[in-house]
């Protein structure tokens, strides 16, 4: 994961789900403060238990037909309960808002790690159900959404927040979120590392500008007890560790080399649904672009 030199800090305030306002101070380096507006709703009476992780509330969902995990977190201290999803797949978007509703959350952002091939994000579908939330993806993926974020930025949601670490090879545009390192923030950390890193593998290289050398840099930054959470699974993993990977992945424990010839000779099938999803994806998850035009997914 790359070194980071600018922080942008995104959170929500306000009132107002249509304002945008841009302003600048100093921190430890030049600070870009974006504050989205939102609007005030009720949440349920009840309270659910966060346990292991304190304020942080953590759910991971599955998607069974492409093996997809889709990451609900939630500052549950907070009054007005923030949330936001990660990489959510547009069958499930249902069963992900209802989850969210029982719970008593507010969702203000959907968010991917990158453009995927395999599904259609569930990210359109959600703000068309959702007045308020805030699609987000990577600049670098030149794809549309309402916050495209770069390496350094913070997206809060509450009192708590995720560091954004470009994460390219698998995709260009590829991030990880990764959960703050402070003394309220939860512990041990969290990266959502999409398809980049997956537990005992990583993502194929041979498309959307995929390159093999720049996957082998950009993934063993953080501590080795930082909590690995991927896009997909494939043989049932949930979760592992930055250190487990490097002991026991069997694709990332070799050289750069082997690793190059590894990934330069998998000959895996084309992706089944790469040119409905691709497409799909550069806007936001717009399923149908003859009724929904392409500015409605970006402001």
């Amino acid at each position: 994961m790359v070194g980071m030199n600018v922080m942008r800090v995104f959170t929500i305030t306000g009132s107002n789900p249509a304002l945008l306002n841009c302003s600048s101070r100093i921190l430890s380096s030049p600070v870009k403060s974006t504050k989205l507006g939102c609007l005030k709703t009720s949440t349920c009476s009840y309270t659910t238990s966060s346990h292991p992780f304190g304020k942080l509330l953590f759910r991971q969902l599955f998607e069974k037909e492409s093996s997809t995990y889709t990451y609900l977190l939630a500052d549950v201290t907070h009054p007005q309960k923030p949330a936001l999803l990660i990489d959510p797949v547009d069958k499930t978007v249902e069963r992900d808002l209802s989850l969210v509703k029982e719970l008593g959350l507010k969702l203000i952002y959907a968010m991917n790690t990158h453009v995927h091939a395999d599904h259609v994000t569930g990210t359109g579908i959600i703000k068309s159900k959702v007045p308020g939330v805030h699609s987000v993806i990577s600049k670098a993926s030149k794809s549309k959404a309402d916050l495209l974020i770069e390496a350094g930025d913070k997206i809060y949601f509450g009192d708590l927040f995720l560091e954004v670490r470009p994460t390219p090879g698998h995709t260009l545009g590829c991030v990880t979120y990764v959960t703050g390192d402070g003394p309220n923030q939860p512990q041990p950390r969290m990266a959502f590392t999409g398809d980049a890193l997956l537990i005992r593998g990583c993502g194929r290289t041979d498309f959307q500008g995929g390159s093999s050398q720049e996957l082998y840099k950009s993934i063993f930054s953080l501590p080795k007890n930082t909590l690995i959470y991927p896009a997909h699974d494939y043989k049932g993993f949930t979760v592992s560790t930055v250190g487990e990977e490097m002991l026991y992945n069997p694709r990332l424990t070799k050289d750069q080399d082997t690793f190059k010839h590894i990934m330069e000779n998998l000959n895996l099938p084309y992706p089944k649904m790469i040119d409905v999803a691709v497409p799909a994806n550069m806007v936001c998850g717009l399923q149908d672009l003859s009724s929904k035009p392409v500015e409605a997914a970006s402001n």
